[in-house]
């Protein structure tokens, strides 16, 4: 007998936001170097191209870009690891940041799967954080810490930030 397969599904986190455009800016604030310490660490780097590396938030994050069409979308693999570690503990997954016009605006949408389940309240915490960032910056207002992001954010999403998954 033939084996079939299994169909499963992968659990993941989805988000839209409306970003003030043009699209160029908005692709610049999610990719550009200079501009990715407003939402991630700085430091954090993406090499423009398919194939190219993924180091965010002092290596904490990286990954390979597995999709490059500017401005339009941005998908790399997503491995975590701690210091000093060269292989990481969790499985790789992967993002996907994809705009679209909308008149005056960009429609972002943000896919990160598969997210493990008890992660899941967590990674959706942590993407609402830096969107939030994101959005601060792209509409031109000061960004305040991370922290304070983070604890709203944690409310909502039940999540208890003294005692974070590992």
């Amino acid at each position: 007998m033939a084996d079939l397969g299994e169909m499963f599904r992968a659990p993941g986190v989805r988000f839209w936001r409306r970003l003030p455009g043009p699209i160029e800016r908005v692709w610049a604030h999610l990719t550009d170097p200079a501009k990715l310490g407003g939402w991630y660490d700085a430091g954090s780097t993406i090499e423009p191209r398919e194939g190219g590396a993924v180091r965010l938030n002092n290596g904490h994050i990286r990954g390979v870009v597995t999709q490059w069409r500017p401005p339009v979308k941005f998908a790399h693999t997503w491995n975590v690891f701690g210091p000093g570690e060269t292989v990481s503990a969790f499985p790789e997954s992967y993002l996907t940041l994809e705009l679209a016009v909308e008149e005056a605006e960009v429609a972002l949408t943000l896919i990160h799967l598969p997210v493990l389940d008890r992660f899941e309240p967590q990674n959706a915490m942590g993407w609402a954080t830096f969107l939030d960032i994101l959005d601060d910056t792209a509409n031109g207002r000061a960004v305040g810490p991370r922290r304070g992001y983070m604890e709203r954010n944690a409310r909502l999403y039940g999540v208890d930030l003294g005692n974070l998954q590992r």
